[in-house]
């Protein structure tokens, strides 16, 4: 297991005269100290990456040549996920069902998708025809590679994040400087073992793991060209500030409030399981969970007694457990929090109507058991905030115009959930929620490489995935010339 620093195709160790102790929040055990960089260790990366983009090879490779070194560091990244899994578990605390699938296998499925059908059918050279008349000529639109990229990524997912910015800023021509989360800096690292393995030239992708002095450093250094971030929308807005004066391109993936309507004709055994399985999942780090359940008051409370129903068997415990369905927060900060919210949710009028503790017979680890509120109402701050945690909250609704009245009533739009029996009535609602993505009933299962996602409003700007994630890697440039005249 590589814990240093990869600048230029090389482990170093860190100049920082620390290291990051890196926390098992199933055990509250250091199980792994990385190397921390210091800033003239980010000087450095960033240096080796302008220099890679500016004379090396990477951005002018010719098209065919660059996917195929990027299918050989898709099947790197690949023949690493068996340890990338149990990273996520020991560094992340996922559980081992959500480590195998959500935090390895969603990500190595876009990384292999973006290699075998986004870049071959992705035009970088656009022809653009004469307009007679006008006096207009000809041309060409170019899409070129925006250029150094800084990625910095969040906890909850690792690899996912991790690969969703490296892999089409890669792909695209960019060289990257990757500053994962302090809490888990391993999985980062398999990716440079893995940029090694495939032969992409040295400066090409960087990982330095660091503090916020070296996340304030790529985000406000000129010979950054673009920085994409994963994180709270507190520190997204920080990063929109810094990025300003240098005027770069920014991708921000933020935080989320998400609803999930549930109508009065809706399989309420479907919708019910789906409600709890979301809003647990990855003990709610989850930037897009449906946190606000809103059920039409005919069916309110039978939906709330048949999510009782699944809340009480949910296994909570040792995520590297087969049969554990929720593991442990990430930190004690993140658990005192999620706490502090559950205390808060009473104190403004809701009823706590599960849960909410500290998980019993769990001495050592981060455990909460889920929460769920009910007579609550969308002024309250549990039904406005992003806790990050698995706390869910009811709210009523009378019509379809409500519940999108109330859904729109949120400072963030990451995304959605409707449920009802008739498909088009979905779509009717889903059409109207200001926010980046919506599922009716359960949508397609997982995330579809097809998709973009990204969000309205605090949730972000620009968007990840397929053809539209891999479009943010580039600058657009036309090249025009008079109608009539070769093509030069």
């Amino acid at each position: 297991m590589r814990t240093e620093l990869f600048i230029d195709g090389q482990w170093r160790s860190g100049g920082h005269g620390t290291v990051l102790a890196v926390e098992n929040p199933a055990t509250e055990e250091i199980f792994a100290h990385a190397e921390q960089a210091s800033i003239a260790d980010a000087h450095q990366a960033i240096s080796v990456a302008r220099r890679a983009f500016d004379e090396g090879p990477w951005p002018r490779l010719p098209e065919g040549e660059r996917r195929a070194l990027m299918a050989t560091f898709a099947d790197a990244v690949t023949a690493r996920s068996d340890r990338l899994v149990e990273l996520a578990v020991a560094e992340a605390g996922a559980t081992v069902q959500l480590a195998r699938t959500g935090q390895v296998g969603v990500p190595l499925v876009h990384l292999r998708d973006l290699v075998d059908r986004v870049m071959p059918t992705f035009a970088t050279a656009v022809p653009q025809s004469p307009t007679f008349g006008l006096g207009i000529g000809q041309g060409v639109v170019l899409r070129e590679p925006v250029g150094v990229v800084s990625a910095i990524t969040a906890f909850n997912y690792p690899t996912l994040l991790n690969l969703f910015k490296v892999g089409p800023a890669l792909a695209a021509g960019c060289t990257v400087v990757l500053r994962p989360s302090p809490l888990t800096p391993l999985s980062a690292l398999v990716l440079g073992e893995a940029a090694l393995e495939a032969g992409l030239p040295p400066g090409v992708l960087n990982v330095v793991s660091g503090d916020i002095d070296v996340s304030n450093l790529l985000t406000t250094d000129p010979r950054v060209d673009m920085v994409s971030f994963t994180g709270s929308d507190m520190v997204g807005k920080q990063i929109l500030a810094q990025a300003a004066s240098t005027v770069k391109k920014v991708v921000l993936e933020l935080g989320g409030k998400s609803v999930n309507i549930v109508t009065p004709d809706a399989d309420l055994d479907a919708a019910a399981a789906h409600a709890v399985l979301n809003f647990t999942r990855h003990s709610g780090q989850g930037c897009a969970a449906f946190t606000r359940i809103l059920a039409h008051n005919d069916i309110h409370d039978e939906l709330v007694e048949r999510m009782l129903a699944r809340l009480e068997s949910i296994s909570v415990g040792d995520p590297s457990d087969e049969g554990t369905e929720m593991g442990p927060l990430i930190s004690a900060r993140q658990r005192d929090r999620v706490l502090s919210y559950v205390e808060l949710g009473q104190t403004e009028g809701a009823k706590l109507a599960f849960g909410g503790g500290r998980t019993k017979g769990q001495p050592r680890g981060y455990y909460v058991d889920p929460a769920l509120f009910v007579k609550a109402d969308n002024a309250m701050r549990v039904a406005r905030e992003e806790i990050f945690g698995p706390v869910g909250v009811v709210i009523g609704y009378r019509t379809d115009d409500e519940a999108v009245t109330i859904a729109n009533d949120s400072p963030y739009g990451l995304s959605g959930s409707v449920w009802a029996a008739d498909p088009a009535h979905g779509y009717s609602i889903a059409s109207r929620l200001r926010t980046g993505m919506v599922h009716i009933n359960g949508g397609g299962g997982g995330p579809n490489p097809h998709s973009p996602f990204g969000g309205y409003k605090h949730s972000g700007i620009g968007r990840e995935w397929g053809e539209a994630g891999y479009a943010e890697y580039f600058e657009t440039k036309s090249v025009n010339w008079p109608a009539g005249a070769a093509k030069p």
